[in-house]
């Protein structure tokens, strides 16, 4: 079985995925705390070094990448500073930007994180969270189906951030134009735009998402429970499978009839940021290779596992993946 598995990831590196949705840069001040500021009862951070990665959706395409697959990256970046910022980023990652445009009305989401001792002390945000000017969404749209067809593409994840990038709209023309050229879709959703979605592959909530945009009152570990909601979604937008992280009691995976889950893997947890990027992309490439639901489940539950033992936003490492996924298709 690990054996098979193992040829299994390996297969990732024939597929080519467009991620679509809201990027950012994810930045780091990584100190030392040793004092309380005397002008506030604040601790001080004594910054011993300044660290920029992708983040958001890009780093979905850096999950992607790491499990050997062709990411292909579609989203709106500000025309500014940080934009360009991102770009280097992009290049020096070895990602491309063909599918990127930028917008002097938009600002480059940039997340800032300071962390002592591995623990995250405070985040600062710069963003819009404005959706995209109609002109904006039918560029966008315009430039995803042009990527789409000048490649052989495998799939499209849609990675929702609430940053204004997925609109209504692009959501309704582009899995209109994945399910007419038979291309899967992979959606990993937030509140706004929670119930836009229909005819997708793969919808991938986690259980607050779950429980509040169903505006259900359920207990997290009642699974028979979590599966009548998921039961409700299958219904009204016509989903394939339906995987719900839920934390600390691992993934529920339903594919309308019948449910399994995935328990939680007892880790170190240092950081559980970006651990949906690297959990819908795992999920998306398991399923290309032809994985069944249960063990598409297991395998992203597992890499989600995985990055949160490291502090910040970091992108799946395949041989780790490897090297514990032997329990997984039991």
């Amino acid at each position: 079985m690990k054996k098979g598995l193992d040829k299994i990831i390996e297969s990732f590196k024939n597929y080519t995925v467009i991620i679509v949705g809201d990027v950012m840069v994810d930045s780091y001040l990584w100190g030392n705390v040793t004092r309380i500021s005397p002008e506030a009862p604040v601790p001080i951070v004594s910054c011993t070094k300044r660290e920029n990665r992708l983040g958001g959706a890009a780093n979905v395409a850096e999950n992607v990448r790491s499990l050997g697959a062709l990411p292909l990256i579609c989203s709106v970046i500000g025309k500014d500073e940080k934009g360009q910022l991102f770009k280097n980023i992009l290049s020096r990652s070895g990602l491309t930007g063909e599918g990127l445009i930028e917008a002097d009305e938009r600002l480059t989401t940039v997340k800032t994180r300071i962390i002592s001792n591995n623990q995250q002390l405070l985040r600062v945000d710069q963003e819009i969270e404005d959706y995209l000017s109609g002109r904006l969404e039918q560029l966008l749209i315009k430039k995803i189906i042009s990527v789409a067809e000048s490649r052989k593409v495998d799939a499209i994840i849609i990675q929702d951030y609430d940053k204004g990038v997925i609109t209504p709209a692009l959501i309704d023309k582009i899995i209109g134009y994945a399910n007419k050229t038979g291309i899967p879709t992979f959606i990993d959703p937030k509140k706004r735009n929670f119930h836009a979605y229909r005819n997708a592959t793969l919808f991938k909530p986690n259980f607050k998402e779950l429980v509040n945009g169903l505006n259900m009152n359920i207990n997290k570990g009642d699974f028979d429970a979590v599966f009548k909601a998921a039961a409700v979604l299958h219904k009204q937008n016509a989903f394939k499978l339906i995987l719900i992280t839920l934390s600390e009691m691992g993934m529920l995976i339903s594919d309308g009839s019948s449910y399994h889950v995935v328990p939680a893997v007892v880790r170190d947890v240092a950081d559980v940021s970006g651990a949906g990027d690297t959990v819908i992309a795992t999920a998306a490439l398991g399923y290309l290779a032809g994985l069944e639901p249960r063990h598409v489940a297991a395998l992203a539950n597992l890499a989600g596992g995985i990055v949160c033992e490291k502090a910040g936003v970091v992108p799946i490492d395949i041989e780790l993946l490897k090297r514990d996924s032997a329990h997984v298709l039991k």
